[in-house]
């Protein structure tokens, strides 16, 4: 079984943004070859990582020491923030050192054990393949998530996902309601207090302390302690005229209810409720078993591997630090693997 491009690879790689292309730095430096013992596929197409379609104005958490893969540090001051702009650039440039030539527009479907051997079946919209070695690096924080009831809001202006936010004039005049006080909430609602009456619904610290399963609010932190902003950054928005409130518990068409009993009948709505994992082509059996009875990185599949998601490593494996962490840890287990 045979996908052309991706026949007799030791190593295929689902996946080409930050941690994707951290696996396939840390197999280059330990002496694979790109294109001949590894390659790296992704579904999007175009050549384009998910941070081409972030709002304009995003930065993100970490500085740019603290912000870089593959022992290639960022360009510049060390210690700005970068945008997602030079995120894309940045991670096109890495892709381009490291010899990488990623097949944009191949999505991965499933993964098993192939025969009685120690190879994996690799299921892609373009047809299955055998190899030896399979490398999650599809993103902890890919699908955007909604409340169930937001099916049920109707609203004059737009109601959208952060995932869909692009920049102050793409929300029509008039007031906005931000649900999800997270710091993807805060950068939004800091942006279009500028030109719009902006409230921002958060859940306050100690507030249910149980995620939802498989739910990330708070997407693209670089260090697991910025999980929440400050109680000072929303005492800061609230001096730009932004609106603090409870958290939204429910819709019924442009009524918003709020869990102190309010109620709001916003323009227009955006949802920055976080993403849930792009895990769903892993089998059931992977995604259900529990990830701390494992080496970080690993599944209960020999040859499957996880990079860059906490659910199947440490708190923090989404960052920067953390993929680095989990790519060297996966290609020395790969390396030694029989």
């Amino acid at each position: 079984m045979t996908v052309p491009g991706l026949s007799h690879r030791r190593v295929i790689i689902v996946g080409a943004g930050q941690a994707g292309l951290a696996v396939a730095g840390a197999l280059r430096n330990a002496g694979l070859v790109p294109q001949s013992d590894f390659t790296v596929i992704d579904a999007n197409m175009n050549g384009q990582r998910s941070w081409a379609s972030r709002w304009h104005s995003m930065a993100l958490l970490s500085d740019a020491h603290h912000s870089s893969i593959a022992r290639r540090p960022l360009p510049g001051d060390q210690s700005r923030r970068p945008r997602v702009d030079e995120m894309e650039e940045y991670l096109a440039s890495v892709e381009a050192s490291l010899g990488i030539a990623v097949m944009w527009g191949m999505r991965a479907t499933g993964v098993s054990p192939y025969g009685s051997g120690s190879s994996l079946l690799l299921s892609t919209n373009e047809g299955p393949v055998q190899t030896r070695n399979v490398v999650c690096a599809t993103g902890a924080s890919s699908r955007p998530w909604v409340p169930p009831w937001a099916a049920d809001l109707i609203v004059p202006g737009v109601a959208i996902h952060s995932a869909d936010y692009q920049f102050p004039r793409q929300i029509p005049a008039g007031d906005v309601l931000i649900i999800g006080g997270g710091h993807s909430g805060a950068q939004i609602a800091r942006e279009l207090a500028h030109s719009h009456t902006v409230t921002l619904s958060v859940r306050r610290r100690g507030q249910d302390p149980k995620p939802r399963k498989g739910v990330r609010r708070w997407p693209w932190s670089a260090h697991p302690r910025s999980e929440l902003p400050h109680e000072d950054e929303h005492a800061e928005l609230q001096q730009h005229g932004v609106s603090i409130v409870p958290p939204a518990r429910g819709a019924d068409g442009r009524q918003i209810n709020f869990e102190d009993g309010a109620q709001v009948r916003p323009r227009s709505v955006i949802f920055a409720t976080g993403y849930l994992p792009a895990d769903d082509w892993l089998p059931k059996v992977v995604r259900d078993s529990e990830s701390r009875h494992r080496r970080p990185g690993t599944t209960s599949i020999p040859g499957l591997y996880v990079a860059g998601f906490p659910k199947y490593s440490t708190p923090g494996a989404d960052s920067f630090t953390g993929v680095r962490r989990d790519a060297a840890s996966i290609a020395r287990r790969i390396l030694n693997r029989p």
